[in-house]
């Protein structure tokens, strides 16, 4: 599939967004990262690999909202991480279940101001087992640069926004991916890759729940 192609759903997803504001109050600026032909490739090498998925193209049926913190650097250094279509050599346990860098959905600033990365729909390596189903929210911030309260409220009004577009049924930290092993939800080929993760932060997880918690969503299957 072309650039322009690409380009145009993304544009398409974000005009859908905008104009989905008026019930959930929610300001979301496009700022798309790459998603070029080696990163379909790879996506869907990863989705076969290490899902058991084979597709013609890396899309997904959201399921899940996985919130995550980016353990440090500035909206604009990640940014650029997650723009790099491979990953780096120094992520060797991971590099070496795929070239594919990660990336996410979503990434909101310190301010609270949230930008788009990648539509929805699209493939994104942010969660082992689960990215098959998964949108992923970055938050700048680390466990030493703890979250705000301006992320917690756009990472709420995120979530009440996403629910009314698709069929989510689980808000997670990505601490709490975990949960989903041994389940039908769990799509991960080898077994013994896994790797713990302490993001975004139970305060955090827990402010953000109370904010939503009339969507009932699940956070274990």
């Amino acid at each position: 599939m072309s650039n322009k192609i690409l380009l145009f759903l993304f544009n398409l997803s974000i005009t859908f967004c905008i104009q989905s504001q008026t019930s959930t109050s929610v300001e979301i600026i496009s700022n798309p990262i790459s998603y070029n032909q080696d990163r379909i490739h790879l996506s869907l090498e990863y989705l076969k690999e290490r899902h058991g998925l084979v597709q013609s193209f890396p899309t997904i049926i959201p399921k899940i909202i996985v919130l995550h913190y980016t353990a440090g650097g500035t909206l604009m250094s990640n940014f650029s991480y997650f723009n790099n279509t491979r990953i780096e050599a120094a992520r060797g346990y991971n590099k070496n279940k795929s070239l594919l860098n990660v990336s996410a959905h979503y990434l909101v600033d310190r301010d609270g101001k949230i930008y788009q990365l990648l539509p929805d729909t699209l493939f994104a390596r942010h969660t082992i087992g689960l990215n098959y189903c998964a949108i992923g929210v970055e938050n700048v911030g680390s466990n030493t640069e703890p979250l705000t309260d301006a992320q917690i409220n756009s990472n709420a009004k995120l979530v009440r926004h996403l629910r009314g577009l698709y069929n989510i049924e689980y808000l997670i930290g990505h601490s709490e991916y975990g949960k989903f092993r041994n389940t039908s939800i769990w799509k991960e080929t080898n077994p013994s890759y896994f790797t713990g993760k302490d993001d975004p932060g139970k305060m955090f997880m827990q402010k953000v729940r109370e904010l939503v918690k009339d969507l009932k969503l699940k956070y274990q299957p």
